[in-house]
């Protein structure tokens, strides 16, 4: 385990990758929806964000079609979801550009959803995270899947505090949605 870094509150960076999206021929890969499973997982993972107890105070978001789609599916699932933020600088974003997006955000939210794309939120999640609860790291090592959710907690004042093996990533989640009469979850 990490030792506690820094003074404050307790922070939670909630990551989210978008859910699945589709592939249609001729359509710029900003403007890309969802796919059906893409539809179906967007919910689930906000289920899973409220079953968990870790519902943002602000949203950061990719002004990508389909991570604003997931965005959509996934806060529809609360009673009264968070403002947004819909952030160009996120869309196929490096590690650097997602730190500067957190490290602007108001001292006064203490749980942060970031919705975006890979390699850059794996590779945030990685550099952030100086040890995991149970085998998290090890998961998020082998693969940050469409709708995957990593939940990384840290003591700061404020979000420009947090840095590179200060936080601890608590939980790895990939929730998937059900088809029409499928009896699975």
């Amino acid at each position: 385990m990490i030792a506690r870094m820094g003074a404050g509150p307790l922070r939670r960076l909630v990551v989210l990758r978008h859910a699945k999206s589709a592939w249609p021929v001729g359509v710029p890969d900003h403007e890309r929806p969802l796919a059906p499973r893409g539809r179906r997982d967007a919910p689930a993972a906000g289920r899973a964000l409220a079953e968990v107890d870790c519902l943002p105070d602000l949203a950061l978001c990719s002004t990508a079609v389909r991570a604003r789609q997931t965005w959509e599916l996934a806060s529809a699932q609360w009673g009264t979801p968070p403002p947004v933020r819909r952030d160009p600088r996120l869309y196929a974003a490096e590690v650097a550009d997602l730190l500067e997006a957190v490290h602007e955000v108001s001292p006064e939210v203490e749980t942060l959803l970031l919705i975006g794309h890979n390699p850059g939120l794996e590779e945030l999640v990685l550099e952030l995270a100086g040890d995991g609860l149970d085998d998290a790291l090890d998961e998020v090592r082998t693969k940050f899947p469409t709708s995957a959710i990593a939940v990384l907690a840290w003591h700061g004042t404020t979000w420009r505090a947090l840095a590179p093996g200060t936080a601890l990533l608590t939980s790895m989640i990939v929730p998937r949605g059900r088809k029409k009469g499928d009896g699975k979850g």
